[in-house]
């Protein structure tokens, strides 16, 4: 039966009243390894936060003013990005557009990668890898200091289904969300994708750095 023009009426006035954040989806993320992650992002540094502030950032097409939360931090250590220490962190003000919450009482260590903004600023989402620096086991911790970076040319490909395997010589297959359920398993937590001699990549696991012609994964 076809609407009357008082119903077609009535429902353009209710889309109108829709605010257009009521209609973005929620935050979603496809899982990436910790390696990924690392080379992926422009920024990648050991903090603490020590403050938060809602700030202006223009204006979206609407004329509606953009809200972003600063979190002013103090940098430890910086693994990958600019000359100059970071200083401050933004991000979006609700995980509804993929906002990060983080605790500001300075107590507490994080690993934050992200987008370069300039001026000693980066941008997160929770997209981003993001975690607690206790939480990282010792093999994160070492890898990003230079095995991380030495394996940004291999490519790491998740295991969507058993049997899987690779496409191509230059990757590693991923296979914690498939085998152990979960996001930080073995591999995550303890192995690394490295470029071998021959221009393969293959698992590594060590502390130490992975020898020059090593031919797979290996111990400690």
């Amino acid at each position: 039966m076809p609407l009357s023009v008082n119903g077609i009426l009535c429902a353009l006035a209710l889309l109108a009243l829709w605010r257009p954040e009521q209609l973005t989806e929620a935050c979603s993320c496809a899982p990436v390894h910790p390696q990924q992650a690392f080379c992926n992002a422009d920024v990648v540094i050991r903090a603490k936060v020590v403050g938060e502030r809602e700030v202006d950032s223009g204006n979206d097409v609407y004329g509606n003013p953009i809200k972003r939360i600063q979190y002013e931090i103090k940098q430890i250590k910086m693994f990958k990005g600019p000359t100059q220490d970071i200083e401050a962190v933004f991000t979006a003000p609700v995980s509804a557009v993929c906002g990060v919450t983080l605790d500001t009482s300075g107590k507490k260590e994080y690993l934050i990668s992200g987008k370069a903004e300039g001026g000693g600023q980066m941008h997160v989402t929770l997209c981003d890898y993001i975690m607690s620096w206790d939480s990282l086991s010792t093999t994160q911790k070492k890898s990003l200091t230079q095995r991380y970076q030495m394996g940004c040319d291999c490519k790491i490909v998740r295991c969507p289904s058993l049997p899987c395997e690779i496409s191509a010589p230059e990757e590693c297959l991923w296979t914690d969300l498939m085998i152990e359920k979960q996001v930080h398993g073995r591999q995550a937590n303890h192995y690394a994708c490295v470029k071998r001699s021959d221009g393969s990549c293959s698992w590594y696991r060590g502390v130490a750095p992975p020898k020059k012609d090593f031919l797979d994964a290996e111990d400690p």
